[in-house]
């Protein structure tokens, strides 16, 4: 999980490990730091927030599909659909949720990726 905001990453492992019970996490507050979780570790799937500190998650999410092209990453942003949606998942990502989405959504969402489908709540 990459969000630069700490009680975000914290929610998330808490709906996510409610559901997910034996799941490892990682977390990230910077893209950087999200790039070298990605590449130090096996993940079944990366949550990504597209603003972050130093470079977007735009940036992290080309250098994930470079390295790990087989990763699905969802994205999960404050920022509308209709202004990164088409735009990320033309990136290669397998889903976009805004942070507006309630955590059964979520919880539905990363099952859904994580089984090869992709997701967006476009025109929600």
């Amino acid at each position: 999980m990459a969000d630069d905001h700490a009680v975000v990453r914290h929610g998330l492992r808490q709906i996510l490990a409610d559901e997910f019970k034996r799941a490892a996490f990682g977390e990230a507050r910077n893209a950087q730091e999200a790039l070298d979780l990605v590449w130090k570790e096996n993940w079944d799937i990366a949550i990504l927030d597209i603003t972050m500190p130093g470079r977007s998650g735009l940036d992290v999410l080309r250098e994930i599909k470079k390295s790990k092209p087989r990763l699905p990453v969802l994205v999960l942003s404050m920022h509308p659909e209709n202004q990164f949606a088409v735009r990320v998942l033309k990136r290669g990502a397998s889903g976009y949720m805004t942070k507006e989405s309630a955590p059964v959504e979520l919880v539905g969402a990363v099952k859904k990726v994580m089984a090869g489908a992709g997701i967006c709540e476009c025109g929600k």
